[in-house]
């Protein structure tokens, strides 16, 4: 090949791999920057591609053939002509895709995009040293491909870098906290039920106190350490950490950084299986919220929930227990009424009974505005109070949200289905007025029990829902198991490709006098 085309080559190549490698990048952020989350992933997009080879076939079948023309000039422009063309097609594309997160470029993603460009740009100056213009037709759909890979090696050359980065503004976020030694400060963990417990605890307490509640899912080390660093102030009374974990050690880490003296564990279930392993380890993890109290600290723990029940609490700090369904606790709710205006109930306690109402719809809800009431009198808030600050909490957003789209009634539920909640939400919805319309992609990260618990969740559907929207036909083909298992008519499960096809299925189904539940939302990375 002549230097003027390797030099033109080398150029292609490297618009070729720029659009894979900004989605690799992003796929590999939708995985929490984390090697062993990504790899799984990635297996599964090439076990995807796999069940598709025929087209993978076909889209090699023309490098094969530039490969065994006859070597000229016209040969060799025709291959950068295609390359060229293909990147162009794929940057036209990638400038219209519509993302359901769009890569956030944070400090640490413009630090892996530089050295994700110097691996590239190393890597493509090899081979545009070597091949001669049959290897680059052979090569160029491998080229295509390589930044799905090279992410991996990008990773673990910044690992130290990030991990030093982490430590020092840990170390920060730490001495922070320091110089507010009379702050109050409350965990709160659970496999679900955590951020709006938090958000609610955030409003119930606000009634009497200045609160900083960690925002949105700020539940990592870094979030709380950015909450931390960015908006605590001398004028906070209260710090809600919100403390996420999805594989072992987080928990114990978390509460030992932020050191609470108060510990609330929502509910405990297979949730990030993929990581985690065992239930066994969850179960364990999260529990390290009470276990590292302080003694004069005060747990809260939800008894309904069969593993945080039977779990052996190595701490003799005080426990307060809440739930609904046991009788044998300090805070439970009774008398439970839903309609579309909301919830109504009466918190049982040894003070006596007390009506609330509220707007927010579930069982889960309810139980979440339990631990409010529950640390609200052990901080000495009235009851008086409490009632108003429920009657005042708002809808956390895209967690069983009632709203209005288009005059037509829904239950967004959005937000990070999982076993338990996914089951709460079509007890709500069986309690609505009309037509009863699910839409769903199903639950995700549930491991080796994903594709069971779909095919529980599409049977619990009957005698709940009238007609059922699924999203994706390889994503909710265990729910359609399930929902045929229990005889749910075939005519009423209505099987699209995207959201937006969802919406005109929804729009042409539905009457402005249904109900519709939109039960979570895929992340790119596990939207197939």
């Amino acid at each position: 090949m002549i230097e003027g085309l390797k030099i033109v080559l080398f150029i292609a190549w490297v618009a070729l791999v720029a659009v894979p490698g900004k989605q690799a990048l992003h796929m590999f952020q939708q995985n929490r920057y984390e090697i062993r989350r990504y790899l799984p992933w990635l297996k599964g997009r090439a076990d995807h591609m796999a069940k598709n080879a025929f087209l993978v076939v076909l889209f090699y079948l023309p490098w094969i053939l530039l490969a065994y023309l006859k070597e000229n000039l016209m040969t060799q422009v025709l291959t950068v002509l295609l390359i060229s063309g293909v990147a162009a097609f794929m940057t036209r594309r990638e400038l219209k895709m519509k993302y359901i997160k769009e890569l956030n470029v944070t400090a640490r993603v413009k630090r892996q995009i530089m050295v994700l460009a110097v691996l590239d740009l190393i890597l493509l100056y090899l081979l545009t040293l070597v091949a001669s213009w049959q290897a680059a037709a052979i090569l160029s759909p491998v080229v295509l491909m390589m930044n799905w890979l090279v992410v991996v090696v990008m990773a673990a050359l910044t690992s130290p870098i990030e991990d030093m980065v982490k430590s020092h503004y840990i170390s920060l976020a730490r001495n922070i906290l320091k110089r507010h030694p009379k702050l109050i400060k409350i965990g709160i963990t659970g496999s679900y039920g955590k951020t709006s417990t938090k958000n609610i605890l955030d409003e119930v307490l606000g009634e009497a106190y200045y609160v900083l509640a960690s925002p949105a899912s700020f539940n990592t080390p870094m979030g709380l350490t950015i909450t931390i660093r960015e908006q605590l102030k001398s004028i906070h009374d209260v710090f809600i950490a919100e403390m996420g974990a999805d594989k072992v050690g987080e928990i114990d880490f978390l509460t030992k950084f932020v050191q609470p003296q108060y510990g609330i564990v929502t509910s405990i279930g297979p949730q990030h299986l993929n990581t985690f392993k065992t239930l066994e380890n969850i179960i364990t993890e999260k529990m390290r919220m009470i276990e590292n109290l302080p003694v004069s600290g005060v747990g809260i723990l939800n008894k309904d929930n069969e593993y945080i029940r039977n779990y052996p609490i190595r701490n003799t700090c005080r426990v307060l227990w809440y739930g609904i369904e046991q009788e044998d606790v300090d805070y439970r709710a009774i008398d439970l009424r839903y309609s579309p205006e909301g919830s109504k109930f009466t918190v049982r306690c040894a003070e006596g009974e007390y009506p609330f109402e509220t707007i927010l719809l579930g069982r889960h809800n309810i139980a979440n505005i339990l631990v409010s009431v529950a640390l609200g009198r052990t901080l000495g808030i009235s009851w008086e109070k409490l009632q108003k600050a429920v009657r005042q909490v708002n809808y956390v957003e895209h967690r069983l949200q009632l709203k209005k789209i288009n005059g037509y009634t829904f239950i967004d539920n959005a937000f990070n289905s999982n076993p338990e909640g996914s089951k709460m939400s079509l007890e709500v919805l069986k309690g609505m007025p009309g037509k009863r319309v699910v839409v769903t992609p199903g639950m995700i990260e549930l491991g080796d029990q994903e594709d069971e618990l779909n095919r529980k969740f599409g049977s619990y559907m009957i005698g709940c829902a009238d007609e059922v929207i699924l999203v994706g036909k390889n994503q909710t083909k265990a729910i359609r198991e399930g929902l045929k298992d229990v005889g749910f008519p075939e005519t009423s499960i209505h099987v699209v490709d995207t959201v937006k096809e969802a919406f005109t299925t929804v729009y042409a189904i539905a009457s402005k006098e249904d109900t519709i539940l939109l039960e979570n939302d895929l992340p790119d990375a596990f939207n197939r």
